[in-house]
């Protein structure tokens, strides 16, 4: 390290310093302001339109305590349309897909919540999302579809979901007559701690004298 005797060679070697660096310094001050200034940008940004999604949540969950299914619509279709990367667009194709089923339109009950499947980042929403579609699916009485979304589920997300798809499964082989399928999918969803009086009143079922033979 050098030494410098007098405040005149300490001040002669700043400016030599600073003509070599300053430019690199004055650029690295000015990347980082940068950088603070559109960080905060970006939060208050992200914050504002989850302000505005939760609002719009808000009108949907009123028009809906109000009949108003057009409404209910048109506002579940403004949030997926400029809030697709938010949670409250997935919550409102939950919504909308509840009431077309409450209207008895499984078929557009079926398109919502496949869209809410395709478009959620969120797993956990995903699976919720994907649950109802099968149960909707059984309705349709497509079964081999039902069967083929389960089993693309990629099993190391099924979480405490496990069981949820086992008895959705049962039901599936149920309706397809497939009972030592289902009877082996309900014993499955128990073990994954599925355990509800209607669960085991299924399995019972299948296991009292006038169940169907197994396929």
């Amino acid at each position: 390290m050098e030494i410098y005797e007098t405040e005149e060679e300490q001040v002669a070697a700043l400016k030599d310093w600073w003509k070599g660096n300053g430019s690199s310094v004055i650029s690295g001050v000015a990347a980082a302001v940068i950088m603070v200034l559109g960080w905060n940008f970006w939060q208050s940004y992200q914050q504002d339109k989850m302000l505005q999604a939760s609002s719009l949540y808000e009108q949907l969950l009123v028009a809906e305590e109000a009949n108003k299914f057009e409404s209910v619509d048109e506002i579940a279709n403004r949030l997926n349309r400029n809030f697709n990367s938010t949670a409250y667009a997935t919550y409102a194709l939950l919504f909308e897909a509840k009431e077309k089923v409450e209207q008895q339109d499984l078929v557009a009950a079926k398109e919502q919540l496949q869209l809410a499947v395709a478009t959620s980042d969120d797993a956990e929403l995903t699976h919720v999302a994907r649950t109802r579609l099968i149960r909707v699916i059984l309705a349709l009485q497509e079964y081999e579809q039902g069967l083929e979304i389960i089993a693309s589920v990629d099993q190391s997300s099924l979480g405490g979901f496990a069981a949820i798809y086992e008895e959705l499964k049962g039901d599936l082989y149920v309706a397809m007559g497939r009972v030592g399928e289902a009877r082996t999918a309900y014993q499955a969803a128990l073990a994954a701690g599925r355990s509800s009086p209607l669960l085991q009143f299924k399995l019972d079922d299948l296991t009292s004298p006038d169940s169907p033979s197994v396929l």
